[in-house]
């Protein structure tokens, strides 16, 4: 099996890189005790890939038809040429949250349709319901990935995902809305991988073109995907109450608030981001919370 070591800009723990590229555990990737693995789809086929961690440097192997193409991409998919050492904030939360996890990276996979598919999914709805759906689909739709792990899933081809009716969706929690914006995603699969070769502006600009992604789900995508350090989910139902409640001590933010606050983080809004939802602190709650939605009939 090919296999190759990288030693990354700066020490990182692929067991928490990873899975920040999913949605729920094992919908297409395993954390264990010395590494992880994920699953994925690439351009000659499907791959599954190992990483095990070897002191300062990661020992990669790789399964599949599309090992070669998964070989490339293996740095990236676990941020192995993202150095966070320019980032200096002056908070002291932040500080704490550097030392806490120096092993967070912003990640570069490469795999915009994928990324932006699993985008979709958490759009307005609880992490809980997207994880739900998206485990679903995974196990509908997904096949036994490639090596000797058969409890790991591949993601759904989009090529699958662009011959669905919206109405598939329904049994696995997905309202027309955001089936449609899953579809045309997967429809747009050549276009959109188009944006890796493109200025970072250019990359947003053509992946925001579709109808149905606006910058939140941008965000996600940069973050994962296209290695923006400085990608900030505007539009999301709990990250500015949690940057405002980790930075300011205010219980409830806006985008605004949140944009302001994390403001002398640029070029790193993303990495701080990231940060504080590794820390798992969380604003207070003073409602009841969102319950799941069956559509299931709809």
């Amino acid at each position: 099996m090919p296999s190759r070591r990288i030693t990354p800009v700066a020490p990182l723990d692929p067991r928490e890189v990873v899975p920040t590229l999913g949605i729920g555990k094992r919908d297409l990737s395993i954390a264990t005790d010395d590494g992880a693995w994920i699953a994925l789809n690439t351009e000659d086929g499907p791959a599954t890939l190992s990483y095990t961690n070897n002191g300062a440097s990661i020992e990669i192997e790789v399964w599949g038809s599309g090992a070669e193409r998964a070989l490339d991409l293996a740095p990236g998919i676990i941020g192995a040429g993202d150095d966070p050492a320019s980032f200096r904030p002056d908070h002291p939360v932040l500080r704490r949250l550097q030392k806490e996890h120096p092993g967070s990276r912003i990640t570069h996979s490469r795999q915009i349709t994928a990324a932006l598919i699993r985008a979709v999914f958490g759009q307005k709805v609880t992490g809980k319901e997207a994880k739900r759906s998206y485990r679903r689909m995974t196990q509908s739709l997904g096949e036994p990935a490639p090596g000797p792990r058969p409890d790991l899933l591949l993601p759904p081809h989009p090529a699958r995902i662009a011959n669905l009716a919206y109405s598939d969706f329904h049994t696995w929690g997905i309202e027309r809305k955001r089936a449609e914006t899953i579809i045309e995603v997967a429809r747009r699969t050549k276009r959109l991988e188009e944006a890796n070769d493109m200025r970072m502006a250019d990359a947003y600009a053509r992946i925001t073109a579709l109808r149905g992604v606006g910058p939140w789900s941008a965000a996600v995508v940069g973050m994962q995907a296209l290695g923006d350090t400085d990608a900030v989910p505007v539009g999301d139902y709990n990250i500015p109450n949690t940057v405002a409640w980790v930075l300011a001590g205010e219980p409830r933010g806006d985008d605004d608030r949140m944009l302001e606050l994390l403001e002398p983080c640029r070029p790193h809004r993303g990495r701080a981001v990231r940060l504080i939802k590794a820390g798992g602190v969380k604003a207070p709650r003073f409602g009841p919370r969102a319950p799941l939605r069956s559509i299931e009939n709809i």
